[in-house]
């Protein structure tokens, strides 16, 4: 039995004892500052866990993963909460939002990134020496739990997925020790926390190649609702015209009557392509000419600009919100295709949607890294996403069941696969597989009794367990 649960009495005794080995804050529900410590960007996801450590570092870490393991409960890690997916209720919750240290080495071209450090806070270290972090389109991820699940952003076809050039990660796993996991040390840990997340361990740091890109030539086209159909239809063709350089997405998008967005965009549905080029601008110029032809640009941002601007190109919300997303891997994008996605999503149907998006794949991503991982999904050619409306009354039904027609609709097209990133909302057992290969799962699940044979990690898109037999 455990005291923290069975005994209310002994809560205040081991909870001090806590605090007495850790240097950040140690919290229990009604405690002043209990509330906005468990809250993330996501906040439909309400976390109730039995109580909440603000690491400030790798002993704080340790300390509370083995006070999880005392008391027989399960651990649950938070940075940003972008990634919230599943409620925390009755764990042990480690904040790592203090754990900000971010150390460039110019001359080895890597980043040192401590847990709770953001990407913006990277690009901001970075950009100094003229490189730049395989960063997603939202620089206000945490870096850490972003490249864990793979990670894929606004220059991914070039370079591929963030997870393919980690250099080195230290992790606190279930027993409470510090390892450190890089190609010859724990090589199928290493192997396993890139692309399987968070399902091994705690990880504290993680070194990352850098690139030497200090400008692109991206930025987004919006374009009126009226164009849409004609611009996904372009899009459909254009990108394979596309050369590995280039990086590109477009979405459908329902924006809000808010007075902070121009006036050209407030309240309207519009269709916003996505595009980054490394390479000259003439060329950039020359690649982008026949989809700003594919319609009348509403607003166009495209030009020359600094990599630490690179989310502009997205114009991701910074928020906190309540947020509802699902997505898919397709493995080809036909004229059919397009116009299922119009049929569902399109401007002519009333659906409870922020956000459609598709996002091109390929090149660099196509790739296995080395050394290898258990990232999935480099099989498919676009990314489907959904975002729903961010009215948590319609995520339990309303917004997934529109989603599902969606989704429904393209299953011709599908992959069978997902991004372990874009799962969102679906975090059934089965839901979460499709993020890997069988033989991957396998090995991932072989691993899993290894290194937490007690299930300790088991939020979010954990790596589920093997049926009987398996």
């Amino acid at each position: 039995m455990s005291v923290i649960t069975d005994d209310p009495a002994g809560v205040s005794r081991e909870v001090e004892a806590l605090r007495q080995e850790v240097a950040g804050p140690v919290l229990l529900p009604g405690d002043e500052g209990f509330a906005a410590e468990v809250s993330g960007f996501n906040v439909a996801t309400r976390h109730h866990p039995v109580v909440v450590v603000g690491a400030m570092g790798e002993g704080d870490v340790q300390a509370a993963v083995r006070f999880a393991a005392r008391h027989g409960l399960p651990v649950a890690v938070q940075a940003t909460g972008h990634g919230a997916a599943t409620a925390a209720d009755g764990a042990v919750m480690i904040t790592t939002r203090r754990m900000r240290a971010v150390t460039v080495d110019p001359s080895a071209r890597t980043a040192t990134i401590a847990a709770g450090a953001t990407w913006s806070e990277v690009i901001e270290r970075t950009a100094q020496y003229g490189l730049a972090p395989l960063c997603g389109s939202a620089p206000g991820v945490g870096a850490v739990g972003y490249t864990l699940g793979g990670g894929i952003g606004p220059i991914s076809r070039t370079y591929g997925f963030a997870a393919d050039h980690v250099r080195e990660l230290t992790v606190v796993t279930a027993d409470g020790d510090a390892r450190v996991a890089d190609a010859t040390r724990e090589p199928d840990l290493f192997w396993a926390l890139r692309g399987g997340k968070g399902s091994f361990g705690v990880v504290t740091s993680m070194t990352v190649d850098l690139f030497p890109v200090a400008t692109l030539y991206g930025g987004g086209i919006f374009f009126p609702a009226e164009d849409a159909a004609g611009v996904l239809h372009a899009y459909r063709d254009w990108v394979d015209t596309l050369p590995e350089t280039t990086t590109t997405s477009v979405a459908l998008l329902r924006l809000p009557p808010l007075p902070e967005l121009p006036p050209e965009l407030r309240g309207r549905f519009v269709a916003h392509l996505r595009f980054a080029h490394l390479g000259e601008a003439q060329e950039g110029e020359r690649l982008l000419a026949p989809m700003r032809a594919a319609g009348r640009p509403l607003i166009d941002t495209v030009s020359r600009m600094p990599f630490a601007a690179i989310g502009s190109i997205h114009q991701d919300p910074e928020g906190p919100m309540p947020a509802w997303d699902r997505g898919a891997l397709l493995r080809e994008l036909t004229a059919d295709t397009v116009d299922a996605i119009l049929a569902t999503a399109g401007p002519d149907v009333e659906v409870p949607f922020a956000v459609v998006e598709l996002r091109h794949l390929g090149g660099a991503l196509a790739r296995p890294a080395r050394p290898e991982n258990a990232v999935g999904g480099r099989d498919a050619a676009f990314s489907l996403m959904v975002i729903g409306a961010p009215v948590p009354e319609l995520f339990e039904a309303v917004i997934p069941a529109a989603a599902g027609a969606v989704f429904g609709a393209v299953e011709p097209w599908l992959t069978g696969g997902a991004l372990l990133n874009f799962l969102g909302a679906e975090t059934a057992p089965e839901q979460i597989a499709r993020a890997w290969t069988r033989p991957v799962l396998s090995r991932l699940a072989r691993l899993r009794e290894v290194y937490d044979p007690q299930r300790m990690f088991r939020f979010g898109h954990a790596v589920p367990d093997l049926p009987e037999g398996d």
